[in-house]
């Protein structure tokens, strides 16, 4: 029987400072050659014929866009087909996603000319087209960016759908560890810990140095070890844990909740980028 690999391995044609951020050199290189082809067409075209969408040259930048365009959109079809088993792998789909994205770009502002076109529909067209782009950009650098971040800094892994149910349950501990301990301890958890675990708390300071953040919120446990007797110093220590793991949570949440956010930005929009370029397309057709 055929075994089923359940993890990719790391392909050799990638140099290992290189892998973070290419997946595939061929694929790489294979995109900045088409972009060369493109300019290097681009350019015949501005010195042999006049540059317009509407005459061959600027549809046929037009037609190439929008089969690009096309190629790009299989990624989605088939991580929603899934279940039926569609041709190809993933990997190779994610690749032409990417890739595909910005020669469809390249494509479309040749296709107005690198100008800002002046209709309202293909100046919306334009604009979008540029944001939907700029967007899945930012999304690979912050999905290359976060993991990394968070694999690096914390100690816990949480789902970002679980971290409410996450919170409460730490909430239900530290409380019972807290209602038989000394007074100053209880008033410890009521001043500096309890408005902490009503909810999850996103701070910018997880964006810019994850242990530095949770360690200057720990340091007030420190201080307090020296008041309490010795009996209660092992409820701090549990206590001191518990608050630890409430701020790594909060920290996965602040940094999932970004993703999450940036799939807003650019799912939806990419749909009205779909629809606009069919309306384009069916104006230009029959009028």
């Amino acid at each position: 029987m055929k075994k089923t690999a359940i993890y990719q391995r790391k392909r050799p044609d990638s140099p290992r400072w290189l892998n973070k951020w290419i997946q595939s050199l061929p694929w790489f290189f294979g995109f900045v050659l088409a972009v060369f082809g493109c300019l290097v067409i681009f350019v015949v075209n501005a010195t042999t014929g006049r540059i317009h969408p509407g005459n061959a040259w600027g549809l046929g930048y037009g037609i190439g866009a929008t089969v690009a365009l096309v190629a790009v959109l299989l990624y989605t079809v088939r991580r929603r087909t899934m279940k039926l088993r569609p041709p190809g792998r993933a990997w190779t789909y994610l690749q032409v996603h990417v890739y595909g994205g910005g020669i469809f770009l390249l494509l479309m502002l040749m296709h107005t000319g690198f100008r800002i076109p002046s209709g309202i529909h293909t100046w919306w067209l334009w604009l979008i087209s540029l944001w939907v782009v700029g967007s899945g950009v930012l999304g690979i650098v912050i999905q290359k960016w976060i993991p990394t971040v968070l694999s690096a800094g914390l100690a816990v892994e949480v789902h970002y759908d679980r971290v409410p149910e996450l919170i409460e349950h730490i909430r239900t501990r530290s409380e019972k560890i807290v209602a038989s301990a000394d007074e100053r301890l209880r008033e410890f958890y009521e001043s500096r810990v309890a408005p902490s675990l009503v909810a999850p708390e996103p701070r910018l300071m997880y964006f810019i140095d994850i242990t530095g953040g949770i360690h200057a919120r720990i340091k007030p446990f420190e201080y307090l070890r020296a008041l309490l007797p010795a009996s209660d110093q092992e409820s701090l220590d549990e206590l001191k844990e518990l608050f630890n793991t409430k701020l790594e949570i909060d920290a996965h949440y602040t940094l999932q909740r970004v993703l999450r956010t940036w799939l807003i930005l650019h799912v939806p929009i990419s749909m009205v980028l779909v629809v606009l370029l069919f309306i384009h397309i069916f104006s230009v057709l029959y009028y």
